[in-house]
């Protein structure tokens, strides 16, 4: 019999207090291991989102599986059990781990298809999109809190939080530290490293030079405070006065004014050199002809000077790798829509467990208010209590009015992407330079060059698409023209 693992998860604390999701997990799990020959050696359960690499049940698993070689067979319920970001999966793929996902009916190692391997990787991707769902409603009722001038996070120094009132006051310890900080710096007679020194001098804390960059910068100390990119007017006491903030920006703007370049080039920032690492620059030859070259930072390079107009023919082969041919697209793109099942089933299932959780939250207001009023418990036991248990049922209506908008563009994301990947060559060639960086710049990261090849780092999911289509060989099966299937030659000028 094979040995394996299993991994089970569930994101929160409250999920694990109701106590169904891990037993269930385990259970069909356990029985799936069972009927397909497999022997269960260790069992990892996890109590954290899986939205973020670095989970410390996920890392024992991987070191259990670094240590035993015997074992290559990991069981989870399904993807999202399993993990919701990109690093995860590649960390199990370099292992050469074969994952069984039961509910996803997919076995995934590195023999699997080349189409299950990117269907499940689109299911990735759908599964991280969801989570991201979810904190973006939390994210809602934080914006509604800063609409009414109250900071929905930690103030910066020199202030606190009140959790008894729910609001934030200054901190006569620190605000002394934070006047000083906007009176030394307006004199401009300190660098950030100098006022590093003399605040350290004077109060004994060390603060970094980016921190101190942060906090002379921020709004916060007059009155305002910038929360997701927008101004709002805050109902907390300024710390200083408006005319010395201004001081200090004027300060900054006078140690940082901006260098402008008198040209822009169209691929400078998105290569770099394969022989010595160093950025790929450019500039004017006869004052008509764009060329590009090392920077040669680290001493003489062997480089050689490219003109834009060879280099942006060199950098389409980026675009023409992760070609899908029409029959393939069309295949993906139908088990992607056929996700809208799955991600129903999983929001009825979100939508029960948080249901359960509200009803007792709202059961334990109602018995605490009963048991205030009868004199069992204390005011100030009450009010502590009842503010932390509405606190908790505002946020469960949030998720729940989240889970009852259904938002298939989440969905058509991953079509949008195959569908990009199937038309990006075919677009390219049709570009000017700018239009064709833009486009290079979607699908990668950045790219090394030399005098024959290149090395490009795709962003996800490019890079599977990628390896894909370099395994499954699809740029066999392409017309010699790239052109997307179904469309006439000019279908995309108009």
């Amino acid at each position: 019999m094979k040995a394996a693992v299993i991994y089970a998860r569930v994101s929160s604390k409250d999920q694990e207090r109701e106590g169904f999701s891990i037993p269930s997990q385990l259970k069909f799990t356990r029985e799936y291991a069972r009927k397909n020959g497999l022997e269960v050696v260790r069992e990892f359960v996890e109590i954290e989102t899986a939205k973020k690499a670095g989970r410390k049940q996920f890392g024992e698993m991987v070191a259990y599986l670094q240590k035993n070689r015997s074992c290559r067979v990991v069981i989870a319920e399904k993807t999202d059990r399993l993990y919701r970001n990109f690093r995860d999966p590649l960390t199990l793929e370099d292992l050469d781990i074969e994952i069984h996902l039961p509910k996803d009916n997919q076995v995934i190692s590195k023999g699997a298809r080349s189409q299950d391997r990117l269907t499940h990787g689109f299911h990735i991707l759908i599964a991280r999109n969801y989570s991201e769902n979810l904190r973006e409603e939390v994210q809602k009722g934080m914006r509604e809190k800063a609409e009414q001038g109250i900071y929905p996070s930690r103030p910066p120094l020199g202030y606190r939080n009140n959790k008894a009132e729910r609001t934030i006051e200054i901190d006569p310890v620190k605000a002394q530290l934070a006047r000083r900080m906007f009176e030394l710096y307006a004199t401009g007679k300190y660098s950030l490293s100098q006022l590093c020194g003399q605040l350290r001098a004077e109060f004994g804390q060390r603060l970094a030079k980016g921190y101190l960059d942060r906090l002379l910068k921020n709004p916060f100390y007059i009155g305002s405070f910038i929360w997701q990119g927008n101004l709002y007017a805050g109902t907390h006491i300024p710390l200083i006065e408006r005319k010395q903030f201004d001081q200090v920006q004027d300060v900054f703007q006078e140690r940082n004014k901006p260098k402008y370049r008198k040209h822009a080039f169209a691929f400078q920032g998105l290569l770099t050199c394969a022989h010595d690492n160093c950025a790929v620059t450019a500039e004017i030859k006869k004052q008509k002809y764009t060329y590009y070259r090392c920077t040669g930072y680290r001493g003489p390079c062997d480089l050689p000077y490219m003109r834009e107009e060879v280099l942006g023919v060199r950098l389409g082969q980026i675009v023409k790798d992760i070609f899908i041919p029409g029959s393939v697209l069309a295949q993906l793109e139908n088990s992607l829509l056929n996700d809208k099942g799955r991600q129903e089933s999983m929001r009825s299932e979100q939508r029960s467990r948080l249901r359960k959780r509200l009803s007792s939250v709202r059961n334990r207001l109602d018995q605490a208010y009963i048991d205030k009023l009868d004199g069992r418990i204390s005011g100030d036991f009450w009010t502590r209590k009842s503010d932390e248990w509405r606190s908790e049922e505002q946020r469960l209506c949030a998720e729940m009015l989240s889970l009852e908008e259904v938002k298939p563009e989440k969905l058509l994301d991953g079509v949008r992407i195959l569908e990009l990947a199937h038309k990006a060559h075919f677009l390219y060639l049709r570009q000017t330079p700018q239009e064709q960086a833009k486009l290079l710049k979607m699908v990668v990261s950045n790219c090394s060059i030399d005098a024959t090849s290149l090395y490009p780092t795709y962003r996800k999911p490019f890079d599977l698409i990628f390896a894909t289509g370099k395994n499954e060989g699809w740029c066999a099966r392409r017309d010699s023209n790239s052109r997307p299937s179904g469309s006439k030659p000019d279908a995309l000028s108009s």
